[in-house]
């Protein structure tokens, strides 16, 4: 079967992408002979995601044992291990952070790495939780061999804030093997089997109860499992273990599944004579705007971010872009949002060439107006507040699951539908919080008794009433251990200003805060 070389899309790591479309499938290249496979281990990628500075951990719930689940090298080097209960972690390095595992982030990451390896080599598969798979046949030479293209992604890598191990093969079971190993070395074709007996039988893709089932009886290398008859371990392990060894030492082939890349929605304009005047930028963006635009109705997907790429007869290109609510592939709506965008062009010897990109799209079904008198007021409020969003930021706050104040809410998008949960808003809470709480002075008269006076910004108040406490203890699963519970009360000024204070620590140690304003 020919093969179908696609050119990699230029993608920037932590920036707006188009995502593959939903329920496309990865494309499979059956293996060859000839296939060598670039292997790149990311071992600290749950760490990595984080973007905090070490040591660090992440933990999951194991049961109900809450156990490590990563740790960065620096946390390593204080002796936490992964499966080791949290408990103990803490207790022989309190100074590591705890934050909870995300393996949902580290898959987006690895996603988003695996388009980026694109540029490497046109067929690249991702191997979760925590490799790549890159398929350098016939392109190695372009980097001046297999060692010189390893070194280079390697480095690339870590430019991007992974530390990676490499080694290339010509099967994937080897390669990966051999990186997670920390063997960065290029095995020759037919050399895969006497590169994995050295290395313990754990690095092989094996179900964790056939490995143990191996150390049991005393096989814990790969070159023990492979020296021994096939038929006696299939029997005992089943026909899985067969296929994976035949695989890994290349004696049965296996298909490559490699990603697709999103395709390029993108649609451009050239022109003999620049464009200068505003009136023909707008005749053509009316016209791309409408080209675009049924090419996504053929696609059944609707915009919801479209950039704008002008480049000048001078060489430089001058971009803008508008973000929407909800998904749309409406021109007039497009080019009403696209208007104010447009006068920050400056064309000055004029623009040779005019692209729109699709840089953001949803699955958009067809619908027909009219229909439902709270849909289209939906549809109303969406293309009001696109409106709005290109000059001011547009974001509404939900509810989050936890009881403290500053973690209680967070932005989403003004039109996500927001469920209140049970009990969320039985107690009165500022609609504002400061963004950094003002320590105060008080005076009680008994340790828990509310305050009677305050020292705020200089000045003791009498206040007039006061009522409390209400007391929220730290949250275990979150925070670090020994962080003091809060006590808060609502307060009265003489002024009738109400405010919302807050005690944080025991008797003897405990500071006084200003933490909202009350309605």
């Amino acid at each position: 079967m020919r093969r179908r070389f696609c050119r990699p899309p230029r993608i920037q790591l932590g920036g707006p992408s188009i995502q593959p479309e939903q329920g496309r499938q990865p494309e499979e290249t059956p293996a060859s002979r000839e296939a060598r496979i670039l292997a790149l281990y990311l071992p600290g990628l749950a760490t990595e995601i984080l973007r905090v500075p070490g040591p660090v951990l992440t933990w999951h719930m194991a049961g109900n044992r809450r156990l490590v689940a990563a740790a960065d090298a620096a946390a390593m080097a204080l002796g936490v291990r992964p499966g080791q209960a949290l408990a103990d972690a803490q207790a022989l390095a309190p100074q590591v952070a705890v934050h909870p595992d995300a393996p949902d982030l580290a898959a987006s990451r690895l996603a988003e790495l695996a388009l980026w390896a694109l540029r490497i080599a046109p067929l690249v598969a991702p191997d979760p939780p925590d490799g790549l798979l890159v398929n350098i046949a016939g392109t190695a030479h372009l980097s001046g061999g297999e060692a010189a293209m390893m070194r280079r992604a390697v480095a690339a890598l870590a430019r991007l804030g992974h530390a990676a191990s490499a080694a290339v093969a010509g099967t994937a079971g080897a390669a990966m093997a051999l990186a997670r190993y920390g063997t960065s070395r290029c095995v020759p074709a037919g050399g895969e089997a006497a590169a994995l007996a050295a290395l313990p039988i754990n690095l092989l893709r094996l179900e964790t109860e056939v490995t143990a089932g191996l150390r049991r009886i005393g096989l814990h290398g790969i070159g023990d499992v492979l020296a021994q008859p096939r038929a006696p371990l299939v029997r005992r392990f089943g026909a899985g273990l067969a296929l994976v060894l035949d695989r890994a030492t290349g004696a049965v082939s296996e298909p490559f599944r490699s990603i697709r890349p999103a395709p390029e929605r993108s649609i451009a304009l050239d022109f003999e004579e620049p464009l200068i005047t505003r009136t023909a930028i707008d005749m053509v963006v009316e016209r791309l705007l409408a080209r675009l635009c049924a090419r996504l109705a053929e696609e059944g997907q609707g915009l919801r971010r479209l950039g704008l790429r002008a480049h000048g007869v001078d060489g430089k290109t001058q971009e803008v872009a508008i973000g929407l609510g909800l998904a749309s592939r409406d021109p007039r709506h497009l080019a009403r949002l696209l208007a104010p965008k447009l006068e920050m062009l400056a064309p000055g010897f004029g623009f040779d060439r005019i692209m729109l990109l699709a840089e953001r799209v949803e699955p958009l079904g067809a619908a027909q107006s009219g229909l439902g008198e709270a849909e289209d007021e939906r549809l109303a409020l969406a293309a009001l507040l696109d409106r709005v969003a290109q000059r001011l930021p547009a974001w509404r706050l939900r509810p989050r699951a936890s009881h403290w104040p500053e973690r209680a809410v967070e932005r989403a998008d003004p039109l996500a539908p927001v469920h209140l949960p049970e009990g969320w808003a039985a107690r009165p809470r500022p609609l504002r919080l400061l963004r950094r709480p003002e320590q105060l002075e008080a005076m009680a008269v008994l340790p828990d008794a509310p305050p009677f006076r305050i020292r705020w910004r200089g000045n003791w108040v009498q206040l007039r009433a006061a009522e409390g406490p209400e007391r929220l203890e730290p949250e275990w699963w979150r925070d670090n251990p020994g962080r003091p519970v809060r006590d808060y009360y609502r307060v009265e000024m003489p002024d009738g200003r109400r405010l919302w204070v807050c005690r944080s620590g025991g008797p003897g140690s405990a500071r006084w805060f200003l933490h909202g304003i009350l309605p």
